[in-house]
């Protein structure tokens, strides 16, 4: 991050956690190296952990820790992921307004704009169409609630099996290529993890229903590139929706810019809040402080 980024953070950190010291890692001398008991991070270089041999655990500044289970390794402290429920209710909004996009057949709009055609197209009734999404955790609820509440059927697909009211919900292997074969949009938030790293390849897009859309805002590399381009060349798919991406920023020799049927965001759907942010870090230290135990550790294993 950069310095006026760093800046608004330990602002937000200090407010939110006056009784603790919150310090960047380069203005700490050897000894205080030796002390410091909480790392807060987002992008942080190893050594720099490695450099605070008492940590009892790291929290992660976003919600997406996979870089940080994979730089870290398993013989570091703990890690604390960004469970924000602003961010469930921003992230919500967003499924909610390129849910909508899609319904009323932006993309084609755009389209005969640029082709200056006047073409009026079917409305279709949110009622009318089945939104899947993959991944049932705090983004998925708080998604599918604002699904259901504008009308639209919602059904939901998982790694364990959940229970959501008025979402049908799906899990496994099978499960997940019946929530694909009836859905009209596929809604993606789930975190990249050994298991959903390429998940959506060639085989998963060909058994999504003809002329579905799928929304990306979990992680680049759960959606094959290549694969999904093909299938929009091929018009199996009728529109993406890619907030995320291997790399970010994207290449500029990306395929994704320039396709018709591509709508590229600069990973904007669910930013983080500071304040709100900071307030759930502090919380997670106040909690460390009573009773000793760590919140919310991720599960290396599972990866999140």
């Amino acid at each position: 991050m950069d310095a006026e980024e760093e800046a608004s953070w330990l602002d937000a950190l200090r407010l939110a956690m006056p009784a603790e010291t919150v310090t960047p890692f380069r203005a700490l001398g050897d000894e205080a190296r030796q002390r410091a008991e909480i790392a807060i991070v987002a992008n942080p270089d190893p050594s720099d952990i490695a450099a605070l041999p008492k940590l009892a655990f790291v929290h992660s500044l976003w919600a997406g820790v996979e870089r940080l289970v994979s730089e870290l390794g398993p013989g570091a402290p703990p890690i604390v992921r960004l469970v924000d429920p602003s961010m469930g209710r921003v992230m919500a909004e967003a499924v909610l307004a390129w849910t909508h996009y899609l319904q009323r057949d932006m993309p084609a709009y755009a389209r005969q704009q640029r082709e200056h055609r006047w073409a009026p197209l079917p409305y279709r009734k949110p009622e009318s169409m089945i939104v899947g999404l993959l991944g049932l955790g705090a983004l998925g609820a708080a998604a599918a609630a604002r699904l259901l509440d504008a009308g639209f059927r919602v059904a939901g697909w998982s790694r364990s099996p959940k229970a959501l009211p008025g979402v049908e919900t799906f899990t496994g292997d099978e499960g997940l290529a019946a929530l694909l074969s009836k859905s009209d949009v596929v809604v993606c938030l789930l975190p990249l993890t050994a298991a959903t790293r390429d998940l959506l390849d060639a085989r998963r897009l060909a058994e999504m229903k003809p002329d579905a859309a799928l929304i990306n805002f979990g992680r680049g590399p759960i959606v094959v590139a290549a694969d999904l381009i093909r299938a929009l060349d091929e018009e199996k798919l009728s529109h993406a929706v890619l907030d995320v991406f291997d790399k970010e920023p994207l290449d500029q020799a990306s395929p994704f810019w320039a396709h018709p049927n591509v709508t590229v965001l600069p990973h904007i759907t669910a930013p983080t809040d500071h304040a709100t942010a900071a307030a759930v870090v502090a919380s997670s230290v106040r909690d460390f402080r009573l009773t000793g135990r760590i919140p919310g550790h991720v599960d290396l294993t599972r990866g999140y």
